[in-house]
């Protein structure tokens, strides 16, 4: 099965979706003889809609030591809306587990490939197309409900490469409330959307001395191994690359004290 694209108002996509809809990099397909380790197990989630004339499958190479999605492919025929948004699914979902994939949301994938932070990448009318991409990867990920999940501290959700790593220019230059106002806008949009796959929840208490953020957990990740290691680690190096490589990222515990 090859995309197929449908007639389409092409003005109304992102230039990152449009590039996610010509120039795929996750189509195909996993045969299980390609993946006959026992360690490795192959899932496939499927949705068609016979009325809107769209079908789309989604592969998934998962790890049945932790859970952790190694590789992901789909194929699709229908709307274009449907292509790009499987092509950004098997981008966002690889190397989280199957647990963490199954909370991604419409909405996180319109933020992946937004071309600026306040306009909408996919169209209103898309949300037909993304659903059925989402439903697709429930689908596949309830075939792994029987494999152990690894340790959270392991494998954050937050991405695991940094997009950018341009600094804001104007850093020095900005107010305390206002580089203020720029944490609190970088982990709304960038960082809590990928801690809610985790069911966890991530607040600026405080910014000190133009350098240092205090944060605080909520949900999940209060009292998660990760919340000291390797999710604060991420959470510092995106602020570092989107706003200042000097600051620096300290949770703060005291509400757990009696």
């Amino acid at each position: 099965m090859k995309p197929f694209m449908t007639a389409y108002p092409w003005t109304e996509y992102s230039n990152l979706l449009k590039e996610h809809i010509l120039n795929p990099l996750n189509v195909g397909f996993f045969e299980s003889r390609s993946h006959e380790r026992k360690e490795i197990r192959i899932a496939a989630g499927e949705h068609i809609d016979r009325e809107k004339e769209n079908h789309v499958i989604l592969f998934l190479v998962v790890d049945v030591n932790d859970g952790i999605i190694a590789d992901a492919k789909f194929q699709a025929l229908g709307h274009s809306c449907l292509i790009g948004a499987a092509d950004i699914v098997c981008d966002i979902i690889l190397r989280k587990n199957y647990d963490q994939a199954r909370r991604i949301t419409a909405d996180l994938i319109d933020k992946k490939v937004r071309d600026f932070d306040d306009v909408v990448s996919f169209p209103p009318y898309a949300s037909h197309h993304l659903n059925l991409v989402l439903d697709a990867l429930e689908k596949g990920c309830i075939k792994c409900e029987d494999i152990p999940i690894q340790d959270p501290s392991y494998s954050p959700p937050l991405p695991s490469h940094i997009a950018s790593t341009t600094h804001r220019s104007d850093w020095d230059v900005l107010s305390q409330i206002e580089k203020l106002d720029l944490i609190k806008k970088v982990i709304q949009e960038d960082i809590q959307p990928y801690i809610e796959l985790d069911a966890g929840g991530i607040e600026v208490i405080a910014f000190s001395e133009n350098r240092e953020i205090t944060i605080t957990y909520q949900g999940a990740c209060v009292g998660c191994p990760s919340s000291t290691g390797a999710t604060l680690n991420a959470i510092q190096e995106i602020l570092r690359s989107r706003l200042h490589p000097d600051l620096v990222v300290k949770p703060d515990f005291s509400f757990l004290k009696t």
